[in-house]
């Protein structure tokens, strides 16, 4: 229940204009920031602040409440507690049943969740605009209390047991928690927001619904609503519907005693194919007056023109970084250094201190300052482009770092110089107390295939209840949005089959370029060629034929742009530099170095790698479930080998290059401030050239039989908690009238949290799982449904028994008109929100190209599942799926 966002930025007004309140909005204790047009802030007098953001890239709204209690505030005997009330949140409160929630989120398009922080628990909602006012009734209704019923914590207990032991089951996090502990020793900080079992096993319904009452009150908590809103009214809004709730006084907040780091050395395995070490140092929080510097310094040491990166063209590491996380009143700073498996752990990590003593002695480039600080300024741009994205750049500002806006920290940012960058290194790249860990991959045993999948289980139904709602609610619900768009994009073909896609947006200062070869690695390798995919994947990021990787890079910093290449490739670039952008992005896609020195070092550490991963669980459990669902011999389940790496040549991978990455298999989506004319017309400048020779290669698997009923267990010994995989083949492809009915009943099986089958059976009532999803994976050719889930190993078997009994259900009885109802309101909801986000669209428009289908496919979809009937559904599932021919593949511990 935990997601972690990027940041954004506000928009600004004229110094002069100001703002002009009713007399009814008066009557509130109100604060107004005197310079913004398009955010209105507020202060209501029960102390709830409130900031309003306009956004109008899609008709949708996010709200965000931040309550200002997390991890800092838990009890010392009771980690986890903030994390434990961000859950009960969602077990209803007087007012508003678990049941009706779930409903309601369902209708709303099912994106909703909640997050536990260090210094915020963060409850958000983003969907149709519409909807704003039937989100703040259910915010102000979860902030007037829970409700006092020990049993839902009981069930509730399980569940949040199931997600300690997912995050326990993946070695970087437990490295995170030992980090924590040493670099933070005596601290709120010394543990991470998650808990533990033993603390919530003495954990009470009456204890979660204390924390509640004492720190979920307006005075401790920001709403950010965030859309296509009007501000004034947005407030009006907020102020009818959360005004009456009591402040009350606040518990003094835990004390930061902060002790010198001693220095250690940690030591973990990991089931990863790939081991890596890193250098960690205590660094400033948001409120020192060296975050800014410790910003940029952070991302001078990650440059790619830097000596910590050269690390990689060296050949000494698979992968280089530097990052820096930020809490309120500190933060960890540290470097990391992949190595393949049986790599030489040892001296990678003396060459990264080395480097880092370097940076010290020696002041920081002059040039990768300022190319820092232009990077950070066009990433905040970038963020304007999502607008969940910017509620949580807002939040994050006010919320956690103290700031009055985003812009607070560009205005930091801009103010760096290169002095300020070297008196940080000098003081926080402290060796003398700084922590160093090593993480050594270690492989997995041999999977162990059975004939059966454990003990008889026998679960009934858990269909949706018909759910009344509060009055407050009930439009929602009533009827369903008619499928629209408001998105009206400009396509043409250049000469050489490029697919040009342009949606002018202003929300931004910046554009984006998302562009896709169509590309099946798997089918369009020669023979024996296994990895020469990878290989020039790695490759890209070496220059062009006229600019090496150095110079490359530089040109890219000139202008702050970020650019990658490959058969998924990308550019954001201000609109002043597209031009410029849009130039070496065309070289290196079109004409890459591809060097023969750097393939020879690159051929090294690909062969080093794949060992690895031929031994990592992950690997291991992912051919597992291909070999068991495909025939042999399928291109599916070709594996890349140290030998086959080993055999390639630079004129393999110059081969593979020029027939795969062909114009005429291109798209190119541009969205953001610019003219379809002149995008059109960059994008003809310097791809117009790229010609394609010979015929098109094919991309499609090739049709494939019903699988057989199979079981596999991977073993895995860094795993507490067991990861499960249920599929099967489909002969049904992505255009097949099929997919829509399947996909309205697989809406009804989940994705909407307690409103849907698989997550009331193994979540609400029983507790056994953290997380189920089920899922069609079709292309042109074929198709795999798919059901995941985590739990302890005991039950596995249960949670299995569950899942089957759902799909035999959907497939011999009626689905409820309710539950058919809520489904098609949430994937109709769905609509809107994939319009909210630059990423979102480009990645749906990619898709609909590569699938053949119209780029208002998703419109067309709508209107097909408005028309749906619960007959159609039960149909569908009994003609396509067989829950008796589910292959599984389980990894960590043996599972009964």
């Amino acid at each position: 229940m935990r997601v972690y966002c990027l940041s954004e930025i506000e928009v600004f007004m004229n110094q002069n204009q100001k703002f002009i309140l009713s007399a009814f909005i008066l009557s509130l204790a109100i604060t107004l920031s005197a310079n913004a047009q398009d955010v209105l802030r507020a202060t209501l007098t029960n102390g709830l602040q409130v900031i309003v953001v306009r956004n109008t890239l899609a008709p949708v709204v996010t709200t965000m409440l931040n309550y200002k209690v997390g991890a800092d505030e838990c009890p010392s005997n009771f980690p986890g507690t903030a994390h434990a009330m961000e859950h009960m949140m969602f077990r209803g409160s007087p007012g508003l049943s678990a049941d009706q929630l779930a409903a309601i989120s369902a209708a709303f398009g099912g994106d909703d969740n909640a997050n536990t922080q260090q210094a915020v628990t963060r409850y958000f909602f983003t969907t149709s605009v519409e909807n704003l006012e039937t989100m703040l009734h259910i915010e102000a209704t979860r902030m007037k209390d829970l409700l006092p019923d020990e049993s839902l914590w009981t069930k509730e207990r399980g569940a949040i047991e199931q997600e300690v032991a997912q995050d326990l089951s993946n070695p970087e996090y437990v490295f995170y928690e030992q980090l924590l502990a040493a670099t933070f020793k005596g601290t709120p900080y010394a543990h991470s927001p998650l808990g533990t079992r033993p603390s919530f096993d003495k954990t009470t319904g009456a204890d979660l619904r204390k924390f509640h009452n004492t720190w979920y009150v307006p005075n401790n908590a920001i709403l950010v609503v965030c859309g296509d809103v009007e501000p004034q009214k947005t407030l009006e809004q907020v102020k009818n519907i959360f005004g009456a709730i009591p402040s009350k006084e606040l518990p003094p907040r835990p004390e930061f005693n902060f002790q010198p780091v001693q220095p250690d050395l940690l030591k973990l395995n990991t089931d990863s194919p790939y081991g890596f070490v890193a250098v960690t140092f205590r660094f400033p929080g948001a409120d020192n007056s060296d975050f800014a510097a410790a910003q940029i310094l952070s991302d001078v040491l990650s440059s790619q023109r830097g000596k910590l990166y050269d690390l990689v063209p060296q050949g000494k590491a698979l992968f280089a970084d530097f990052s820096y996380y930020t809490f309120q009143k500190s933060g960890l700073g540290f470097a990391t250094a992949g190595f393949p498996a049986g790599g030489d752990s040892t001296n990678l990590l003396d060459s990264v201190k080395q480097i880092l003593l370097t940076e010290i002695t020696n002041s920081v480039s002059d040039e990768l300052v300022e190319a820092a600080k232009r990077r950070e300024i066009i990433d905040a741009e970038l963020q304007k482009n999502s607008i969940d994205g910017l509620a949580t750049a807002w939040s994050d500002a006010v919320a956690i770092e103290g700031r009055n806006s985003p812009e607070d920290d560009i205005n930091l940012y801009r103010k760096v110089t290169t002095d300020d960058v070297n008196h940080v290194a000098k003081k926080y790249l402290d060796f003398d107390h700084s922590i160093s860990a090593v993480l050594t991959p270690v492989p997995s045993d041999k999977p162990i295939s059975g004939k059966s999948f454990g003990g008889a289980e026998s679960f009934a139904s858990s269909k949706n209840p018909n759910v009344k709602l509060p009055d407050w609610a009930k439009k929602v619900t009533e009827q369903l949005p008619t499928p629209a768009t408001t998105l009206n994009p400009f396509v043409t073909n250049l000469a050489n089959g490029i697919k040009v896609i342009v949606q002018p947006e202003s929300i931004s200062d910046v554009v984006c370029i998302y562009g896709r070869v169509k590309n099946n690695s798997k089918v369009e390798m020669p023979p024996d060629k296994d990895g020469v995919d990878s290989a020039l994947s790695q490759l890209f990021s070496y220059g062009t034929k006229s600019l090496d990787r150095l110079a490359f890079q530089k040109a890219l910093d000139d202008i702050g742009a970020n650019e990658s290449a490959g058969a998924e490739f990308s550019l954001q670039v201000l609109p002043e530099n597209f031009d410029r952008g849009v130039q070496l992005l065309a070289e290196n896609e079109i004409s890459p170095a591809l060097p023969d020195d750097d393939f020879k070092i690159i051929q090294t550490q690909l062969a080093a790698s794949v060992a690895g991963e031929l031994k990592s669980p992950d690997h291991i459990a992912g051919h597992a479930l291909t070999s068991a669902l495909f025939p042999k011999n399928d291109p599916a389940g070709r594996e890349t080998t140290p030998e086959t790496v080993k055999s390639l040549t630079i004129a393999a991978v110059q081969n593979y290059f020029h027939t795969a990455f062909r114009p005429d298999m291109t798209t190119i989506v541009i969205l953001g401030k610019i003219s379809p004319t002149d995008a059109v017309a960059t994008i003809e400048k310097y791809f117009g050239d790229w010609k394609a020779d010979g015929t098109k290669p094919n991309t499609l698997f090739p049709s494939t039989p019903n699988n057989s009923t199979a079981v596999t267990h991977v073993p895995d010994a860094s795993r507490v908690q067991d990861k499960v995989t249920l599929a099967e083949t489909l002969a049904l492809t992505r255009t097949n009238s099929d997919f829509y009915t399947l996909q309205l009943g697989n809406s009804v099986l989940g994705g909407g949290f307690y409103a849907t089958r698989l997550y009331r059976d193994l979540r609400e009532k029983s507790g056994l799982v953290y997380f189920v999803d089920s899922s069609f994976d079709l292309s042109l050719s074929r198709g795999i449904f798919q059901v995941d889930y985590a739990c302890d190993p005991p039950n596995v078997s249960k949670a299995r028994a569950a899942i089957i009994n759902e799909l035999k259900d959907v497939r011999t009885k009626r689905v409820s008109d309710t539950e058919l109802h809520q489904a098609k309101m949430m994937l109709l909801r769905e609509i809107p929100l994939g319009e909210a986000n630059f990423d979102l669209i480009a990645k749906i428009w990619l898709n609909r190209v590569e699938w053949n289908l119209p780029l208002d496919e998703r419109v067309r979809a709508g209107k097909i599942y408005t028309k749906l009937t619960t007959k159609d559904v039960e149909a569908a599932f009994a003609k396509w799926i067989r829950p008796d021919d589910l292959v599984q593949v389980t990894q960590g511990p043996e599972p009964k």
